[in-house]
């Protein structure tokens, strides 16, 4: 079976070259030049993977990221002709997977189309009949199957990033990983943005979990103290 891409792009040379390239690996794409098309073809026939540009006329970009968001995990690609470090941050924070600067290669872009496209199938359970995996750290859970976190046994709204850094720092408690680690293992070794992503990405944490023991280790990075607390 095809897998789907959502192309949202209002420059037409922009939109048609991505399209060609992607059409010329196999995938079926489905190019729109609004975020309102789009969000209208997401909630008939959601694609597998989209490739985002932030510059769009009404709703832009960074809105129509968050909109996926609030529903689905499907993988997120942003283009945009801002090369602003804010910029990128934002974008990934939002949910993007990915942030290739315009102008950009094709090439690269597919490549980086099938690297999400593989990261975001070996996600997958393979039957959906089988027990979901849990990882347990104190009084946090997060439910693999499901990609969702609860703590305290309340269920927690996390973003994609959140999710793999609290899996990440969950799996081996009382670790200290290097910022550089985690940047390296959340947002992967095609990212060249500052290591301060990983510091405002475990801010948004602790403010979502008050009193999860995630300790700043001073002049290298985080852990994620064991704690007795099952509850």
């Amino acid at each position: 079976m095809k897998r789907t891409i959502g192309v949202v792009e209002d420059d037409p040379n922009i939109r048609n070259i991505v399209t060609a390239y992607l059409d010329k690996e196999g995938y079926q794409v489905e190019a729109l030049d609004t975020a309102e098309k789009a969000w209208e073809y997401f909630q008939q026939s959601p694609p597998d993977l989209w490739v985002l540009d932030i510059m769009l006329p009404g709703i832009d970009g960074y809105e129509f990221c968050k909109r996926i968001r609030q529903t689905s995990e499907v993988p997120i690609i942003i283009i945009s002709a801002k090369d602003e470090e804010v910029d990128k941050i934002l974008g990934l924070e939002l949910g993007g997977d990915d942030y290739l600067t315009k102008p950009f290669s094709p090439r690269e872009l597919v490549a980086r189309v099938k690297r999400q496209l593989k990261r975001w199938s070996a996600m997958q359970p393979e039957g959906k009949e089988s027990e979901p995996a849990l990882i347990k750290a104190g009084a946090l859970s997060l439910n693999e199957t499901e990609r969702n976190a609860y703590f305290h046994g309340k269920e927690v709204e996390v973003t994609t990033k959140e999710y793999d850094l609290l899996k990440i720092l969950a799996q081996q408690e009382n670790r200290a990983y290097s910022r550089e680690e985690l940047l390296l293992k959340v947002w992967g070794d095609d990212y060249f943005g500052s290591d301060r992503a990983v510091d405002d990405l475990v801010k948004r944490i602790r403010k979502k979990m008050k009193d999860l023991p995630l300790e700043t280790v001073w002049g290298h990075g985080y852990r994620l103290r064991s704690s007795r607390d099952s509850s």
